[in-house]
């Protein structure tokens, strides 16, 4: 039996994989990536068995100013026609949203930090493994998305509607960051503070270093959701 390939894309270098990175290597899974902030190249479909892409500071609508999100967004498309497992986290799923022909766009309010989110019903709950209904996850996003036409809404948060949804079974996204660690959370702290200002939703920096006892839960929710993508 050949080995399970993993992909992923890496939109900048503060954030990666986080936890997903020692769910590939536990299970012996080959892993490469694609990093858009150097000379990239994306791989034939026919090289990966799953895709995971990760978060970052731009908005799928920016392409004028990122024109790479174009060749992103078809490959995606790309990836998800041919049936492949496919994992969007934050940006990630927003480039999903779009690659299946939903629009995206700045949300109300921003969410950062360790903030609730709740599923909408016992079988997407199941899904995660969650043990509740409305466990604290790592956000850190300003944009939002309409749901795309044949995708199921997972989860949704007081300020954020669309919080998870899945398509087809084998494709998932999320906004918020299920594959955190105390080493991701806080590369992203150094490299995005100036985003803590003001708003209802957005955490101080003390206290998000501070709060990480929600680690372990999110870290198993996500081994969840990966191990199912697997057997699809």
């Amino acid at each position: 039996m050949s080995t399970y390939r993993v992909h992923y894309i890496q939109h900048v270098p503060y954030e990666g994989l986080g936890y997903i990175e020692k769910w590939v290597k536990d299970n012996g899974y080959n892993l490469t990536v694609t990093k858009i902030y150097e000379d990239y190249k994306f791989p034939d479909q026919d090289d990966f068995d799953m895709l995971v892409i990760m978060g970052g500071p731009m908005g799928t609508y920016e392409e004028d100013s990122y024109p790479w999100l174009k060749d992103e967004k078809l490959f995606v498309r790309k990836a998800i026609d041919s049936d492949k497992a496919v994992l969007g986290i934050c940006l990630g799923s927003q480039i999903i949203a779009n690659a299946l022909g939903a629009a995206v766009y700045p949300n109300k309010e921003k969410e950062i930090g360790w903030l609730p989110i709740s599923f909408v019903d016992k079988e997407s709950q199941d899904l995660f493994g969650s043990e509740t209904v409305s466990p604290i996850v790592f956000q850190w996003h300003g944009d939002t998305f309409d749901l795309p036409a044949g995708t199921k809404l997972l989860a949704s948060s007081e300020v954020c509607v669309n919080q998870a949804f899945s398509y087809k079974e084998k494709v998932i996204g999320l906004q918020f960051h299920f594959e955190a660690t105390e080493k991701s959370c806080a590369d992203i702290l150094n490299n995005s503070d100036e985003e803590l200002v003001g708003g209802k939703y957005i955490q101080s920096e003390d206290y998000i270093r501070k709060n990480t006892q929600c680690i372990p839960s999110c870290n198993k929710m996500i081994e969840t959701i990966l191990n199912k993508l697997i057997r699809l």
